[in-house]
């Protein structure tokens, strides 16, 4: 995943510059809060944790953590651009 995310850090910088800061901040306010998702992904860690998750299971783990990440790289973008504008 290390070498995937400048990868993934660069494709975002064009949809970068098409925020506005109106889209920037909703961006930021973004939260993953679905109470089933939540506890699925709570559930998935444990296991993981624990080194007993299928391959399945660690398949949609690492989608989980893959979707993260790039939700935070674009908030981090979004973030970047509301500084720049003050």
């Amino acid at each position: 995943m290390a070498t995937i995310l400048p990868s993934i850090d660069r494709i975002l910088d064009p949809v970068a510059a098409c925020l506005t800061p109106e889209v920037a901040q909703r961006i930021v306010d973004v939260r993953v809060d679905d109470p089933l998702m939540m506890e699925r992904l709570e559930h998935l860690r444990e296991k993981a944790n624990d080194g007993t998750l299928a391959e399945a299971d660690r398949e949609e783990y690492e989608d989980f953590v893959e979707a993260n990440d790039v939700l935070t790289l674009l908030k981090d973008k979004a973030r970047s651009l509301l500084v720049r504008n003050g």
